[in-house]
């Protein structure tokens, strides 16, 4: 059956809302959607990171540039103040960074110099263009650099102790030590602001004679004053100083080696007082310490007059050196400067050890190594000796107690008195067939003391001219050079030459030393002796190696303390 369609319905259309209704419709659906939150959350905190690891980067270039420019100012100023830099200190500073390719950053160099020192300071300064702080408003940064540095010889006391022995004559030794240490005391005085240096010399060889003004500030035996001597024990090696109070022992003025009778001369000759004679210890001014001077024309001078002869003692040698550097020894020095011996300036010195502003410093150098280092034993130091003495007929006596008699070599007879004594005596061929009889002999014996005797006659004279002829060879030599002197042999003075130079570097004194030509012990010695091995010095006088000149130069370069003061 047909059913026609249903006849559709169309609905009524709906009218729309007004615009302002929908605007605020849509206003209240994007209040209440929160799907686009973390979006924007995210796209913050990535912004943050960018700048502040940005910044970072920007901070790291930054300081990178930075230590490039200080390093380059900090090697041009010290290279600038070195006092043996020949180009002007602006100059180096100058090229410094022209090499660094820094040259345009260079600001400012000062340079402030005079005698003895220079300071150099400089400024730099360069701008970096920011890759992301300019974000943030800093579009550049500045990176300053700034230093000063400085060459300065303060106060410097330096002790220089020369090996002046015989073996410093051969291979033209001496005459090349005279020039390097005369150049020595050039080049730190040129150095050295007046009064801030003062250098000691202090030459050895068997031993180390001491100045009259000197000698007289220490408690030393008084058994002759013919010559200033000391004989250390070895305790003395364990202590820097000396003291004024404790006995010191006096070495006699003797001749060990020569065959010589000064004491027949007219006039009577000293040991020493000519070439002939070879004391150890020797009174003559070229062979005294020089302490505590600054004057060149002085201390060139004296280096120009040193001579060698004798043994090798290093040991007292740096003991005297080390001594010179004590402040136990200022009240000595006092009285040096009383004396016009020294320079008034140096009335505080030695300085205190922890001075800050006081360098200390010992160069010690020898061509060769410790030997024996004679003195007289104890029972022939002092008193009347068995000899007499007609000084007018230069007439001998010697008193011979096993014969209590009188042996005259030159008549080669026995008597019962010595020769030069009026009235009744005995003489004879030997002390049992005595003719005596009533006498009269030209002069007057004296007895001689036992520092007379050594002073004036050497012992080895001293017995072959007046013992030999009546006692055995080996007896006489036994008794009369074997029993009157001894020696400290090359073993014990290598152990106190160590303690002394231990010490010395205990209290932070710099230790320099140059062996010169010398054999394998005295090399080995000096090498434990310096402050490392960078204070050691081999040298050579000619042919290939390091010279003396070399050496000393090197020294003085040193010593001269160069350093970064800000």
């Amino acid at each position: 059956m047909y059913t026609p369609p249903r006849q559709m319905v169309r609905p009524t259309p709906i009218k729309p809302l007004p615009f302002r209704w929908r605007a605020s419709a849509a206003l209240s659906r994007f209040k209440n959607d929160e799907s686009g939150a973390m979006l924007i959350f995210s796209l913050y905190t990535f912004l943050i990171i960018l700048l502040i690891g940005g910044i970072g980067v920007d901070l790291m270039r930054f300081e990178r540039d930075r230590s490039r420019l200080q390093y380059t100012l900090d090697r041009a100023v010290l290279a600038a103040a070195d006092l043996d830099q020949p180009m002007q200190p602006t100059s180096v500073v100058q090229d410094y960074f022209a090499k660094s390719g820094l040259g345009a950053y260079l600001a400012d160099v000062s340079v402030n110099q005079g005698t003895g020192y220079r300071v150099v300071s400089a400024t730099a300064s360069a701008d970096m263009d920011t890759l992301f702080m300019h974000m943030n408003g800093v579009d550049t940064l500045t990176a300053p650099a700034a230093g000063t540095a400085e060459e300065r010889i303060d106060g410097v006391e330096i002790s220089m102790v020369l090996d002046v022995s015989g073996s410093m004559n051969s291979n033209n030794r001496l005459p090349n030590l005279i020039v390097a240490a005369r150049d020595f005391v050039d080049t730190m005085d040129e150095n050295s602001a007046e009064g801030d240096l003062s250098i000691s010399i202090i030459p050895y060889a068997t031993q180390v004679s001491v100045p009259d003004t000197l000698m007289e500030q220490f408690n030393v035996s008084d058994e002759h004053d013919y010559s200033n001597c000391i004989n250390f024990q070895s305790t003395d090696f364990d202590s820097p100083s000396m003291s004024g109070t404790a006995p010191y022992q006096r070495t006699m003025h003797f001749d060990p080696w020569n065959d010589y009778d000064g004491m027949d001369d007219n006039p009577k000759t000293l040991m020493g007082d000519n070439n002939s004679t070879l004391p150890v210890c020797e009174a003559l001014p070229g062979r005294e310490i020089l302490a505590m001077q600054n004057d060149t024309a002085i201390l060139k001078n004296y280096i120009s007059n040193l001579t060698a002869r004798g043994n090798t003692s290093i040991d007292v040698g740096m003991k005297w050196g080390t001594a010179l550097l004590d402040p136990s020894l200022r009240p000595a020095i006092g009285e040096l400067i009383a004396a016009g011996d020294a320079p008034a300036e140096f009335a505080n010195r030695p300085r205190n050890y922890d001075d800050s502003d006081t360098l200390k410093v010992i160069v010690l150098m020898t061509d060769g190594e410790n030997t024996q280092q004679y003195y007289i034993e104890d029972d022939h130091r002092e008193g009347p000796s068995d000899l007499w003495f007609n000084d007018e007929e230069d007439i001998w006596s010697v008193y011979y107690p096993p014969y209590d008699a009188y042996y005259w070599p030159h008549e080669d007879k026995w008597a019962d008195h010595p020769y030069g004594q009026d009235g009744m005596g005995c003489v004879g061929s030997n002390t049992s067939n005595w003719k005596c009889k009533d006498r009269t002999e030209d002069g007057s014996a004296e007895n001689v003391e036992y520092p007379d005797l050594w002073a004036y006659v050497s012992l080895k004279a001293n017995v072959k001219r007046r013992y030999y002829p009546f006692m055995n060879d080996n007896n006489a030599y036994s008794q009369w050079y074997y029993g009157v002197r001894d020696y400290v042999n090359a073993t014990v003075k290598n152990t106190r030459t160590k303690a002394i130079c231990d010490i010395a570097k205990d209290q932070q004194i710099i230790v320099f030393t140059i062996a010169f030509e010398a054999p394998s012990k005295g090399r080995t010695v000096l090498k434990d002796c310096a402050s490392s091995d960078a204070h050691y010095f081999e040298v050579k006088a000619n042919g290939s190696g390091i010279k003396i000149d070399d050496a000393f130069a090197s020294i003085a370069s040193s010593i001269r303390k160069l350093r970064l003061t800000q």
